[in-house]
């Protein structure tokens, strides 16, 4: 099973950039979008059912209560057992979560909200951040597997960022941010990509401004993390970063 997660920073804008096209070439079985922008009523028929004669997709949308802001978003080739969001008003509200499931694995689309300059909204993010780990253990608790696919908005070491001391008061990089990666993965779940690429300089977003990218100036703060009892079915984990469009890459994970 290939999963592949991305914020496409706008779903109608990259749609324009061959969004479809690259989705069915993509041989993913499913695609977890975030910041979508975008709820089902203004989409047209390409991107709610992108298909072609060897491939289809259903497509399942949480879209934020303001227009033409955050929302989530999954693709799937796979027939879904179900669909359901956060079940929390406050993030709900934003579009924040998808989540699908497949059998004994749950699928989750997760936009983490940015924490804004001097920390506006950290305290809204470090609730979502709460939630969305207590949802994650439910769900184990209960017997499924998790993939929880996503922009977290959250470099989590210096390895993870191109100017780690200059960023360390900005939002994304903050203390309490990276503090809550580390509780994270220390209790109970594993960033996969660090499974497999341990090098420095694997970025998933780069600022539109100064050439970023060109130059690699970026941030890794898209992630594919999972419970430690299923790394064993982990097959691959990468950063697609040859994928434009948006100002963040594709990542991916292959599952058996």
């Amino acid at each position: 099973m290939k999963i592949i997660s991305w914020n496409v920073n706008g779903i109608r804008a990259i749609q324009k950039k061959g969004f479809t096209q690259w989705l069915l070439s993509s041989n993913a079985d499913v695609v977890c979008i975030q910041e979508t922008k975008a709820s089902r009523d203004n989409l047209d028929e390409e991107l709610l059912s992108p298909h072609n004669e060897n491939v289809s997709y259903n497509s399942y949308f949480s879209s934020a209560q303001k227009a033409g802001y955050s929302g989530t978003a999954i693709y799937s080739k796979i027939a879904v057992d179900k669909i359901e969001n956060l079940g929390d008003e406050q993030f709900d509200d934003e579009g924040r979560v998808t989540i699908a499931y497949f059998s004994n694995l749950a699928v989750i689309s997760a936009y983490f909200p940015n924490s804004q300059d001097h920390g506006k909204r950290l305290q809204y993010k470090l609730d979502f951040c709460n939630a969305i780990y207590k949802k994650c253990c439910e769900l184990e608790k209960q017997g499924f597997n998790i993939v929880l696919c996503g922009d977290y908005n959250i470099a989590h070491k210096a390895i993870d960022i191109a100017n780690p001391k200059a960023n360390e008061k900005n939002a994304g990089y903050l203390p309490e941010e990276r503090a809550w990666m580390d509780f994270f993965t220390e209790n109970g779940y594993t960033d996969t990509f660090r499974m497999f690429n341990k090098e420095p300089k694997q970025y998933t977003w780069w600022s539109y401004r100064m050439r970023a990218r060109e130059k690699n100036i970026g941030w890794r703060i898209d992630y594919l993390c999972v419970n430690n009892s299923f790394t064993q079915n982990v097959v691959n984990s990468a950063i697609m970063s040859d994928v434009q469009g948006s100002d963040h890459c594709p990542v991916s994970i292959e599952l058996k």
